[in-house]
């Protein structure tokens, strides 16, 4: 049988909820299960305000505009991170601005960011990679010294804590996916997470294709129009309804998947003293269990690891071809000194199936580990 990278599993009330806001009679956005969702999203972020999306790029979309990032403008972001991270940047004209990651978490290399600002540096996207956030501290001293935006790419880290506060309250702004990989999901989906409440109102219109359509609803004005730019950002009822039954789950989900991510490193860390590397989380940090790694010695041993667990019916992919080399980071993105860390273990980095209730599969995904590593090493 075949062991996927990743399984979309039931965790408690979605096909109910589903089925509810069908006999509801609305099933397009911002209807009873989006705004439960938005309630419950704020309280266990901790932000000001959240907004559901139908994606983490519609979100990363709306945080870029929201900070009238325009031509030329520059946002400084790791290149070891998905493509909507730059593309935000780039559909305002603006220009992703490259920096190398840590050798530990794989998170933007903190110490590398302050040497990147220039005049026309408007923004701070730092990713929280694996569900491990980055050095927030750091980034964010740096973005008051030079009165920049932070943006959280927080993609992974729905549930994550950096100091004992939440992923994505550490910036203006946060995005959130809810991808079928994610941990909490509801098949594609986001939120943009607010945390200045300066940005909140603008932020609603601009997800409302421009309009001030949610004033309206709170009978604020007497009629909506169209007072800004915007697009149609927020997703349906159908999406929230499923995300509202994961997120009433979503203790149990990190659960399953921390003892997941448990096993596979008690079984696998020894392997440290033979050139394997293993995810680093600091003692600061609480992650959420989203994404197990292994680094190989080199770029070939990972391809004969990959062949063989596919031969095996067991799904290891790689993450991410680094953008700074991809061929619209070349033409869009300019890089700040270089990325030696990126390079290098962007060609070693294999990703294990997680999901939850993996079952029989977990301990026979490591056994076939164990005995490809002790072959390969």
């Amino acid at each position: 049988m075949t062991v996927p990278f990743n399984r979309p599993t039931l965790a408690g009330k979605e096909l109910d909820y589903v089925r509810e806001a069908v006999e509801r009679g609305q099933l397009a956005g911002d209807g009873t299960f989006t705004e439960r969702c938005q309630r419950r999203l704020a309280e266990e972020i901790g932000a000001a305000a959240v907004l559901l999306t139908h994606s983490c790029t519609a979100a990363l979309e709306m945080a870029a505009l929201l900070l009238e990032i325009g031509p030329g403008d520059e946002a400084i972001m790791p290149s070891f991170t998905f493509v909507s991270t730059a593309n935000a940047v780039v559909l305002r004209g603006g220009v992703p601005v490259f920096v190398d990651v840590r050798p530990d978490t794989l998170n933007i290399d903190e110490r590398l960011v302050e040497a990147a600002v220039t005049a026309r540096t408007r923004a701070i996207f730092p990713v929280h990679y694996a569900g491990v956030p980055a050095e927030m501290d750091a980034v964010d001293g740096v973005a008051r010294r030079h009165r920049l935006a932070v943006v959280e790419d927080a993609a992974q880290a729905f549930g994550s804590t950096y100091r004992g506060r939440s992923a994505g309250s550490l910036g203006a702004l946060a995005a959130f996916s809810f991808h079928e990989t994610k941990n909490v999901i509801s098949g594609e989906g986001g939120c943009l997470a607010i945390n200045d409440p300066a940005l909140v109102q603008r932020a609603e219109i601009i997800r409302e294709k421009g309009t001030d359509r949610k004033r309206f609803f709170r009978g604020e004005v007497d009629k909506y129009t169209w007072v800004d730019i915007g697009s149609s950002f927020l997703p349906g009822e159908l999406i929230a309804s499923f995300l509202l039954g994961q997120l009433e789950a979503g203790d149990a989900i990190r659960a399953d998947r921390l003892a997941s991510w448990t096993a596979y490193d008690e079984a696998l860390r020894p392997f440290g003293n033979r050139g394997i590397g293993t995810p680093t989380v600091p003692s600061h940090c609480g992650h959420n269990g989203h994404l197990y790694y292994l680094i190989l010695p080199s770029a070939e041993a990972r391809e004969a690891l990959i062949g063989r667990m596919r031969e095996d019916g067991i799904m290891t992919p790689f993450h991410y071809v680094p953008l700074h080399s991809s061929p619209a980071g070349r033409r869009f993105g300019r890089t700040s000194g270089k990325l030696a860390v990126t390079e290098d273990l962007s060609a070693r980095l294999v990703r294990l199936p997680l999901y939850p209730r993996m079952g029989d599969a977990l301990p026979r995904v490591i056994a076939r580990l164990q005995r490809h590593l002790d072959s390969l090493l």
